[in-house]
């Protein structure tokens, strides 16, 4: 074998060890197109923001019995989408009241009056938590305004990542980005069960100062929103509005007597069990939910 052969052959080697190489080395993720999409979801392997092409979403004006927390929650929303001070909100209590709901139907209205588009809502799933930092390193430097949601977020025994929430929220040397807000749904007042704060107050050495620690997460959280469950009234003043949206046409003595039933077999009342009794009454009459 020549000379030149020989450093032909070890620079083909070299060149596939270097192809070896790249491909365990874990690449950077793209960066987001924002203007795909006016939501996304985080990703947390690889890194990624994926686009939502349609938010699953009703109309703030079908969000009964929840009028002061709208509000509330619109107004927060709207002076920071234009660049005003806003709080961190946590939206807790009742299930099925529409916490979740409210986020996504605030965010379309704030968006379509005051964003022109730029607001952007990211959702982030509970489990994915300790992954935040490298989600703000996405975005914090972006033109765009961010609400980060979490929906049904909290917290049991012997888990720590709230720590790593707390941080982002409002600790850490950099801080929250200004272009970023949390909101995160909850039916705990306080992201944690009862029995751990009492576990915590009976057996540490300084009670006081654990109990803290645990309850500290929520405070972190300048806007507290609070759901509780619904009177028969505001249930069947939910399906009316569902029933006139949808334009179901039925008699409103019929109306009321089935949505009644309904509620009954199912054992409670709220806005999630008044959309059921809806889906299934346009099923029988053969009409869609469009």
């Amino acid at each position: 074998m020549t000379r030149d052969t020989e450093i032909a052959a070890l620079s083909a080697k070299f060149d596939q060890l270097l192809e070896l190489v790249a491909r365990a080395v874990p690449q950077r993720p793209a960066a987001p197109d924002f203007d795909a999409a006016e939501a996304f979801v985080w990703q947390p392997v690889p890194g990624e923001l994926q686009p939502v092409p349609k938010v699953n979403r009703v109309d703030i004006t079908l969000l009964c019995a929840v009028s002061r927390v709208r509000d509330l929650l619109v107004d927060n929303t709207s002076r920071f989408a234009r660049g005003l001070p806003a709080n961190n909100a946590l939206l807790w209590g009742a299930r099925g009241m529409g916490k979740s709901s409210l986020v996504k139907a605030a965010h379309a209205k704030v968006n379509a009056e005051d964003a022109g588009g730029s607001l952007k809502l990211i959702e982030i799933h509970r489990e994915d938590i300790e992954s935040l930092p490298a989600l703000m390193s996405q975005i914090r430097h972006r033109p765009e305004r961010f609400i980060v949601f979490c929906d049904d977020l909290s917290f049991d025994h012997d888990d720590t990542s709230y720590k790593s929430l707390k941080a982002v929220l409002e600790g850490g040397i950099e801080g929250r980005p200004e272009n970023v807000i949390f909101y995160a749904t909850s039916n705990r007042r306080h992201l944690l069960p009862r029995d751990m704060i009492e576990n915590e107050r009976s057996t540490a050495i300084n009670p006081a100062e654990a109990v803290e620690e645990k309850v500290s997460l929520s405070d972190r959280f300048g806007l507290w929103l609070g759901f509780h469950k619904c009177s028969q009234d505001d249930y069947l003043d939910m399906v009316n509005g569902y029933a006139a949206h949808y334009d179901l046409g039925v008699e409103a003595d019929r109306l009321r007597r089935e949505a009644l039933e309904w509620a009954t077999t199912r054992g409670s009342r709220s806005g999630r069990v008044a959309f059921q009794f809806i889906q299934d009454l346009a099923g029988r009459l053969g009409e869609t939910l469009d």
